[in-house]
């Protein structure tokens, strides 16, 4: 009998592809609290859903206790840095409430393992409430490792590409309905991640559990400028560009690592991948020498571009 993983946010975008990557080794369980994506997500996947709002303890406590799973991925989330500055209390609701009642069931329900969902909005320097909040859930979570016999880790990246509200289906849509393509800041630049790098990333730190507990994983990502991006579009794709009004919240750079972090990060070698693992309170005998953002790393080159804007995963399409 394969052992039952349960994926909150699992009607989402990644935990969608997590399902279809896992479904074969485990029992897979997705949750939402929104009953069309549900519905939406069984077809695509083949898997079990269930109604489940990760801000309410007692529905955490009743789904855990139907389907008593070994592993849980916690992927809900409230994931729009704009939306998080408007409407703060759900973004708390969600993210750390949310994180802290996930972490208690699964304590109390002899979860084995529980993996956290991050971003690189939570490394320092923070810029908004978004990121505050998934800072918030790693440091809890790394916090509790060790409490009880649940091992917890979480994961952090950037921006994946064409997710649910990112820039790629926000562009593509614009692009189809006026030709012209609308920037808030063309002079950022970003992580970005592929959607099966993404899932692989969450699949290492739950294979290497005993090395990732009580630590944030990462790895090395390629960023891009987003005026590079947009150039590349409009030479293959046609149409033009224009700078909009800005977001609240933004910022030119994101930092997978941050300065502060850097006494307490390792660098590791997964499947051949450089991976940094964070530990926040414990400092390590050979920390990375140079933080990681998207100002230093390794840029993606106008074919890696290409590529990206021109294969969204066949859902999205």
């Amino acid at each position: 009998m394969k052992p039952t993983l349960l994926i909150t946010g699992g009607t989402g975008f990644l935990g969608k592809r997590l399902a279809l990557a896992l479904k074969d080794q485990y029992r897979v369980v997705l949750t939402g609290r929104n009953n069309k994506q549900n519905l939406q997500a069984r077809k695509f996947t083949g898997c079990e859903v269930a109604p489940m709002d990760v801000s309410q303890i007692e529905a955490i406590r009743d789904t855990f206790l139907e389907f008593k799973p070994q592993v849980v991925i916690h992927a809900a989330a409230t994931k729009f840095v704009d939306l998080a500055e408007k409407y703060p209390m759900e973004c708390v609701d969600v993210n750390v409430l949310g994180s802290q009642n996930v972490a208690r069931v699964a304590m109390q329900e002899n979860v084995q393992t529980v993996v956290g969902i991050s971003t690189d909005k939570a490394s320092p320097p923070v810029r908004n409430i978004y990121g505050m909040s998934k800072a918030t859930m790693e440091r809890l979570y790394c916090a509790l490792n060790g409490k009880t016999n649940t091992k917890f880790t979480c994961v952090r990246y950037g921006n994946v590409a064409w997710s649910t509200g990112s820039v790629l289906p926000i562009w593509k849509k614009m692009f189809e309905e006026t030709g012209v393509i609308g920037t808030t800041g063309p002079e950022m630049r970003r992580f970005f991640f592929t959607v099966d790098e993404a899932v692989h990333l969450v699949l290492q730190a739950l294979y290497n559990i005993e090395y990732t507990q009580g630590k944030v994983l990462s790895r090395m990502m390629k960023a891009a400028q987003i005026e590079d991006i947009l150039r590349v579009w409009v030479s293959h794709k046609g149409g033009k560009y224009e700078t909009i009004a800005g977001r609240p919240g933004e910022r030119n750079d994101e930092y997978l690592i941050g300065d502060l972090e850097l006494p307490y990060t390792e660098e590791v070698v997964f499947d051949q991948v450089p991976h940094y693992l964070i530990s926040f309170n414990q400092k390590v005998a050979n920390p990375v020498a140079v933080g990681l953002s998207s100002a230093n790393t390794e840029r993606l080159t106008d074919a890696e571009i290409l590529a990206l804007i021109s294969n969204p995963p066949p859902e999205e399409q």
